[in-house]
């Protein structure tokens, strides 16, 4: 998988409190931007402009790709958009309507259909519309037991998540999986400028009840520290396996899955493994 360069478009959590969710829809601005793309990315075969979603910005669709300009076409931003008060991923939601049988998490895979010298715009926040045929496999045995959020039901299979808090996916996942009779092992890894934020859950006192939080974007009431060095070994597991998206599925013969899954098919999936 390819990383999601975040840029400076994680703006959503950094300075758009001003900006309204659902603006009104200004048809001639988007043709005039579609125009404008046009002549700056020829190449770029752009299926739709919306700029009706977040005040002063256009929402663009590039095949299974998204990515956002201003009105004026100048400035391009490569990331994802969150309502604040509505404790929204704007962005995933889009994602999911474009990308709806191949739900690929926060940092999911480029679409190669642009040409390299527009490679940015096929390394946002897109989903390949393809998806393996069967599961992949990944062994665990030389990740240490430190590192891993233990939560769910303990009777249940295990199936180990490697995860980011920021992934809208992995949210949706984690409200998946607190429905079923599994016992979860998560790994959290910075895919989207996360360690902080898996710092603090890890060394909660209540790391499952901070997990959740942390996923609901509430404030973590925890200011302690601990020793994080099981979750720098899951970083260094990640990159050693190419794990750079998230969410990543492992059951417990190591059977592996990349990206969101409804119940149903992840239900199936978690009881696939040998026992």
């Amino acid at each position: 998988m390819v990383q999601i360069p975040v840029f400076a478009a994680v703006f959503g959590v950094a300075g758009v409190g001003a900006m309204k969710a659902y603006a009104a829809i200004r048809p001639a601005d988007n043709v005039a931007v579609t125009q404008l793309l046009k002549a700056r990315l020829p190449k770029t075969q752009v299926s739709k402009v919306h700029c009706g979603v977040v005040d002063g910005l256009c929402e663009v669709t590039a095949g299974s790709n998204l990515f956002y300009v201003d009105r004026s076409g100048r400035y391009l931003m490569i990331g994802r958009v969150y309502d604040m008060e509505t404790r929204q991923d704007l962005t995933a939601t889009r994602l999911l309507e474009i990308n709806p049988d191949m739900l690929i998490g926060g940092a999911a895979k480029a679409n190669n259909a642009a040409s390299s010298d527009e490679a940015p715009l096929t390394r946002g926040a897109g989903a390949s519309p393809s998806a393996p045929a069967a599961p992949q496999h990944l062994s665990l045995t030389s990740l240490p037991a430190t590192g891993a959020i233990v939560w769910g039901k303990s009777a249940g299979k295990t199936v180990t998540v490697f995860s980011d808090f920021r992934c809208g996916y992995c949210r949706a996942l984690s409200n998946t999986l607190r429905t079923m009779n599994v016992h979860v092992v998560e790994r959290p890894i910075s895919v989207l400028g996360s360690r902080d934020l898996a710092n603090q859950v890890y060394c909660a006192k209540n790391r499952e009840e901070a997990l959740h939080q942390a996923y609901a974007g509430e404030p973590l009431r925890n200011d302690g520290t601990c020793d994080t060095s099981g979750l720098d070994a899951n970083e260094k597991f990640a990159r050693a396996h190419g794990l750079s998206g998230t969410p990543v599925i492992v059951r417990s013969d190591g059977a592996m899955i990349e990206g969101y899954r409804p119940k149903e098919a992840l239900a199936a999936f978690i009881e696939g493994a040998r026992s």
